[in-house]
């Protein structure tokens, strides 16, 4: 709740600084207003409470209610809440609510297709590390409303060693020992590869997850055997719509997708005064 405040507080600042002089000049303070939150098209909502946190940070006395949840299929021209309160306070959080909203929702919709796109099989939609800076916090809780899961957080809960950290440190299995002596029991190491001799080397060296970079499905299924349940496989790189369904029939425990939070649309909100 405190990192989604700061965001919400660091947004607010950004766009109101020292006033919004439009409204100043415009409305007479005191002046009341009452306005409703309506979808313009069909998605997934994520990020209601944040609208609701929006206009309560420039304005306890705000009413808001709202008439969806987060996670929740809207189809276009509902209404998702009304919001009361003075005028000026309503203008002012507009914006900021709208980007939040419009963002996060983009992002569970997105995931949502993605999911869709991989029923039926055993493969989970995770999503990864590239997304907007300072917002990470809304956009992997937007990929869990649309149904993902999130890999790790940030580089401090979890192992993952890449083509880089390999170079760097001598080889995979270097790597695995050299953490596996030196970060806690409670963290579980995983090694990217990129072809059947790197994934071979991974589970011979004890990794707990193989990242399966850039395989095309047959390469991908023979990883899976390869690797016979002995840690957990993730699929990564060329995933698209097009391309996740036949990934995920390859037997792959984990599907990673960047564009969950890097390349999802904004989608059509508006926020009407009545």
């Amino acid at each position: 709740m405190f990192e989604i405040e700061r965001i919400i507080r660091t947004a607010l600042q950004e766009d109101i600084g020292l006033g919004d002089v439009t409204t100043r000049a415009t409305v007479d303070p005191g002046t009341p207003g009452r306005a409703e939150l309506v979808a313009k098209e069909d998605f997934v909502l994520s990020g209601i409470e944040v609208v609701r946190r929006v206009f309560q940070l420039l304005d306890p006395a705000v009413a808001f209610e709202n008439l969806m949840v987060d996670g929740q299929h809207i189809k276009s021209g509902e209404v998702l809440a009304w919001i009361k309160g003075e005028a000026a306070v309503l203008l002012q959080g507009e914006r900021v609510a709208l980007n939040l909203l419009q963002r996060m929702s983009g992002v569970a919709t997105q995931t949502a297709r993605f999911v869709q796109a991989v029923a039926g099989t055993t493969a989970v939609i995770v999503d990864t590390r590239k997304t907007t800076p300072g917002l990470r916090a809304l956009d992997k809780y937007s990929v869990r409303m649309g149904g993902g899961q999130n890999h790790r957080t940030s580089l401090y809960d979890g192992v993952l060693i890449k083509e880089n950290h390999i170079a760097a440190a001598g080889g995979i299995t270097v790597a695995v020992e050299r953490a596996r002596q030196r970060v806690p029991h409670t963290l579980k190491i995983e090694v990217e590869t990129r072809n059947r001799e790197e994934v071979a080397e991974a589970v011979a060296a004890g990794a707990d997850i193989i990242l399966l970079d850039n395989m095309n499905p047959e390469q991908l299924r023979q990883a899976v055997e390869l690797v016979a349940g002995r840690a957990v496989t993730e699929a990564s790189g060329g995933v698209n719509l097009e391309t996740v369904r036949a990934i995920a029939e390859t037997g792959v425990n984990l599907i990673s997708v960047g564009a969950l939070t890097h390349s999802s649309r904004a989608v059509d909100i508006s926020m009407l005064f009545r």
